[in-house]
């Protein structure tokens, strides 16, 4: 950790967690993995989480090497660096997911409320299978059990950002995903 950080607009930055390289060598694996798995659907849907999934779903798909398709869901569940528990759906997908292998994509799992919630919903539109790919995991936040079939990195109980990721809507074309210093970013809220 305590890698040098690349000059940005913010002030609040702790360390670099994932490096740029880190990021798009496992993103690679992940589509590589997924190809094999899925080599004889022929109804593959990436579903994403808006907004945290898009950097990682759109280079995650670069990489699956198959015919697939691709949606969107928006769900809120943070009220500024905490998760509420309460799920609200903003905008729901436009696929009908019946009879579709779907992988419900997100950028993070934390308490797994969120992903808990979206998985229920979706597995009451009957699709074929449904796995969970999360590019980051908080193990120790977990308050729900949560199989996730795909997963980038495993981190400590950091606040990041950067990647799709952000902090009050800050820091997300970071091409590194990195720790956010609380006090900082208090102080700089309170200027």
């Amino acid at each position: 950790m305590g890698m040098p950080v690349t000059p940005v607009p913010y002030d609040f930055i702790g360390d670099v967690l994932i490096t740029p390289e880190q990021i798009e060598a496992r993103v690679q694996e992940l589509g590589e993995q997924i190809t094999r798995e899925y080599q004889n659907s022929d109804r593959l849907l990436l579903l994403g989480l808006l907004r945290g999934s898009v950097m990682f779903m759109t280079d995650l798909m670069r990489h699956v090497k198959r015919p697939m398709t691709m949606d969107f869901m928006s769900v809120a569940s943070y009220s500024g660096t905490e998760s509420t528990g309460f799920v609200r759906i903003e905008a729901d997908h436009k696929t009908s997911i019946a009879g579709w292998d779907v992988i419900l994509v997100d950028d993070i799992v934390d308490t797994g409320y969120t992903l808990s919630f979206v998985r229920k919903l979706l597995l009451d539109r009957n699709p074929r299978s449904l796995k969970i790919c999360a590019l980051l995991d908080k193990v120790d936040r977990r308050k729900v059990d949560l199989p996730i079939a795909y997963c980038g990195f495993r981190i400590p109980d950091y606040f990041v950002m950067g990647y799709g990721l952000d902090i009050d809507e800050n820091g997300r074309n970071l091409p590194y995903i990195c720790s956010v210093d609380l006090e900082k970013y208090g102080q700089r809220k309170k200027r």
